[in-house]
């Protein structure tokens, strides 16, 4: 492979990974708009853009803290490796700001759902999970730098040597056990639409879906793998709009 195909590689590999994220982040709005408990990874984001609506933190939105949050995964993530932590995954920061500022643009783009009855609620939730699951499928087959999120329980595992499903329990089950402490921090009572049965529905139902989906991923497989054409098919656009601007003259 040359270095222009390596470059547009990575550059095509990367437009892929963006749309994964924005399957990610528009099924964690759907959850969150759903009122039946936000998704694991958004559970505490939220709970201090809510508390942020009533001026005991900064009025931040649920991306910003998002990426808040994953500046800290990745800091911890050096302090735990320290001069063993690869600077390539420095490239997670990127990753978590885009999947913040991807959720503020999802929550804008939503505003006008409204779930009233259980009915809406339930249909938001299971839509919003199985969009989530299917952009998570998406997001490990691109084959990127992880999310902070996946990031701190590799480093976790590969230190501790405990399997990485379990650490990915374990630091998921922190979370929201961090975003139960904030509801009562700032409210004094469980917040159910932060923390509530879409919660559990989302930590059970999600990892079925990618499950589910990663064996029929050929085509996405094919799709990535698509360079060499995707190129030609530009340059000959390219060649074939100049040669109509040359005719029009």
């Amino acid at each position: 492979m040359t270095r222009k195909e390596k470059v547009l590689s990575f550059l095509w590999q990367h437009l892929l990974l963006l749309g994964s994220l924005y399957l990610m982040t528009l099924g964690v709005v759907l959850c969150i708009r759903s009122s039946l408990g936000s998704s694991v990874i958004s559970s505490l984001p939220f709970v201090f853009s809510l508390a942020g609506a009533t001026g005991q933190v900064p009025a931040w939105t649920v991306g910003g803290y998002t990426i808040a949050m994953n500046f800290v995964l990745v800091l911890c993530q050096i302090l735990i490796l320290r001069r063993k932590f690869d600077p390539m995954q420095l490239f997670q920061l990127v990753i978590g700001f885009v999947f913040g500022w991807l959720i503020d643009l999802n929550m804008w783009l939503t505003s006008g759902l409204i779930c009233t009855g259980l009915p809406s609620q339930l249909l938001a939730q299971f839509a919003g999970c199985t969009i989530m699951g299917i952009g998570i499928a998406f997001e490990v087959r691109c084959g990127s730098v992880t999310m902070p999120g996946e990031g701190i329980s590799l480093v976790i595992s590969q230190v501790t040597g405990r399997p990485f499903a379990k650490i990915k329990i374990l630091v998921d089950t922190t979370l929201v056990l961090l975003a139960i402490a904030g509801c009562y921090l700032f409210f004094g009572r469980w917040q159910w639409n932060v923390i509530g049965i879409g919660t559990l529905f989302a930590m059970i139902y999600v990892g079925l879906v990618v499950r589910f989906i990663a064996p029929h991923l050929g085509w996405f497989d094919r799709l990535l793998d698509y360079i060499p054409g995707f190129r030609r098919y530009l340059f000959g656009l390219a060649r074939l709009l100049y040669r109509r601007n040359s005719d029009a003259q």
